[in-house]
């Protein structure tokens, strides 16, 4: 189930808050927690894999490692469902393409295109509403105050 608030945001993505003229509710994705390599390799093993957790991270491990060098090499891996990855870069633009040099090149980033299994999520997700962060942050400052109030009692 993936938990979502509404958040009211302007319409054009970059648009510098002084200078939203107009705004729509949104739903927002409020991930519950944060899963680590280990505690994916842990769930991993947990659905019948033969191959145990350390055995799960080492692969994963060296995945990523692997990845990074073949991106490096140029190359685009494609990882089947997963999807495909390949090395994007960002560059600052020359006059002419004479003028255009490696030293253009600010950043490469990694592009993720993903497979047929993340396609689109939505068929077999499920949604429940749940208060925004700064909502929860003031019922938790409300509920502290109570128990400051009732410690005093």
């Amino acid at each position: 189930m993936i938990n979502y608030s509404i958040a009211i945001m302007g319409t054009k993505p970059g648009t510098k808050k002084q200078n939203i003229t107009e705004t729509k509710a949104y739903g927002i994705a409020q991930c519950s927690e944060v899963i680590d390599i280990s505690q994916f390799a842990t769930h991993i093993s947990n659905h019948g894999c033969v191959y145990g957790k350390g055995d799960i991270v080492g692969v994963l491990t060296m995945a990523v490692s692997c990845l990074k060098e073949l991106m490096l090499e140029g190359h685009r891996v494609k990882l089947g469902d997963l999807g495909d990855f390949q090395p994007r870069l960002k560059t600052e633009g020359a006059v002419t393409t004479d003028e255009f040099t490696a030293s253009n090149i600010k950043k490469v980033n990694v592009r993720w295109t993903r497979g047929k299994s993340f396609v689109n999520l939505l068929k077999d997700a499920t949604f429940q509403l749940v208060p925004s962060r700064e909502a929860q942050a003031v019922a938790i400052k409300v509920i502290k105050n109570q128990e400051t109030i009732q410690g005093m009692e």
